[in-house]
């Protein structure tokens, strides 16, 4: 007698992906309102110099790798569910440092509710993993990432808003608030992660034999490329609200400052939610079409700081990082969740995690070293543009065979 299986909306859009989408994109509508903003707030409004705010995000993601790490390892223990609950609830933080009225005080809240972020993601990717099968696991992802993108893109939008109609900055921080406890109420009614999984999604759904030897030996060489991958692209990716500076200090306008985050996050939205219709070599993809990309556009940017362009011409450069980002966050979790048992999961979802934010920690700290003594955005841009193609390479050369999970 076969088990009842869960209604779907349309063939891979269970209830379980529709709320898990819905959490991230509320998640995303709070927070990433504080994150447009926080880089003004702390620099012009707390006199803050840019190298505090780089020292800010380094510290958020420098420990925040231990916390993605220490988040995917607990929920293969204890259950997923109750990991991403508590990391999900604790984001708040953030926008409490927006209350704040010196930058030291303003700068521990920030990081606090940064690390409830990384300790939350993992346990919620491979949540996503427990209720798709492999055939759909790339669009579930891509969704996912569309709705995640979705939320900063309509934060970013209201932020441009309430910041033309005068709202103070601290008004904006309490406003926030709403939509993160939407999303943590909207993660508590997932249906998975309440246990830990033992047996393998894609075998559960599909009555799939584990890979053989020679099969499992190449995934675990694909999965160490990939971590190798995302550590390099990690050290050439950096805080958005290192352009948000850029622009700002160029044109003096928090509203074009902040239209650049609009589209940064309407390009990579939909990028996520076609991205699985698209591609058949997620491998190939997820090197140009990520890593190569994003690091080209990081050259450009280099290039448009050395010159007097329009402020229009930021906003192409800006859209190649929102594709860049989209395609990484769709195919990344997808491709390790095929390689990886379903046993370990959760703690390769940490790891991809992790080795992102430690590139993430030098990446920021030396955008900031850089800036200070460059004396401008010439050579931090360029240095972040030059890992980016690195990254590319050496994804570029792994093998294409096609993704089974693991026992």
């Amino acid at each position: 007698m076969t088990q009842a299986r869960e209604p779907e909306i349309i063939p891979w859009l269970s209830r379980s992906v529709l709320l898990i989408s819905l959490s991230a994109c509320f998640a995303d509508l709070g927070y990433q309102a504080v994150l447009a903003i926080f880089p003004l707030f702390l620099v012009h409004t707390l006199n803050a110099p840019v190298w505090f705010f780089s020292v800010v995000m380094a510290l958020s993601f420098g420990p925040g790798a231990l916390f993605g790490l220490w988040g995917g390892r607990l929920g293969d223990r204890i259950g997923h569910k109750k990991v991403a609950l508590t990391g999900n609830s604790l984001i708040p933080l953030l926008s409490l440092s927006g209350l704040m009225a010196t930058p030291p005080l303003a700068a521990i809240l920030f990081c606090g509710g940064w690390w409830a972020r990384n300790f939350r993601s993992p346990p919620r990717r491979t949540m996503l993993t427990e209720v798709t099968t492999r055939e759909n696991r790339t669009r579930a992802f891509g969704f996912l990432h569309a709705l995640d993108i979705g939320g900063g893109f309509l934060a970013a939008i209201t932020t441009v808003v309430l910041l033309l109609i005068g709202c103070q900055f601290s008004t904006i921080f309490l406003l926030t608030l709403l939509p993160l406890t939407l999303s943590t109420l909207t993660l508590s009614r997932v249906r998975a992660g309440a246990r830990p999984t033992t047996q393998p999604p894609a075998a559960a759904a599909t009555g799939a034999t584990p890979a053989p030897g020679t099969a499992a030996l190449d995934h675990r060489k694909l999965y160490r490329r990939i971590l190798l991958a995302t550590g390099l692209y990690g050290f050439s990716t950096f805080s958005f609200g290192f352009p948000i500076l850029t622009v700002y200090q160029r044109y003096h306008s928090d509203a074009v400052a902040i239209g650049a985050y609009v589209v940064f996050f309407g390009i990579s939205a939909l990028t996520g939610l076609f991205i699985g219709r698209i591609v058949t070599r997620e491998i190939g993809f997820l090197a140009w079409g990520g890593y190569f990309t994003g690091g080209v556009a990081s050259l450009m940017m280099a290039a448009l700081t050395t010159v007097q362009f329009p402020a229009f011409w930021f906003f192409p450069v800006v859209a190649l990082m929102g594709f860049s980002l989209g395609v990484i966050e769709t195919l990344e979790p997808a491709i390790i969740s095929l390689i990886r048992s379903a046993r370990t999961t959760g703690s390769a979802m940490g790891a991809l995690t992790a080795t992102r934010s430690v590139g993430l920690f030098a990446a920021n700290a030396m955008m900031g070293i850089l800036h200070h003594f460059g004396h401008g955005w010439l050579w931090a841009y360029g240095y972040i543009g030059v890992l980016g193609v690195g990254a590319a390479l050496i994804l570029a050369g792994a093998k294409s065979q096609a993704l089974i999970a693991p026992a």
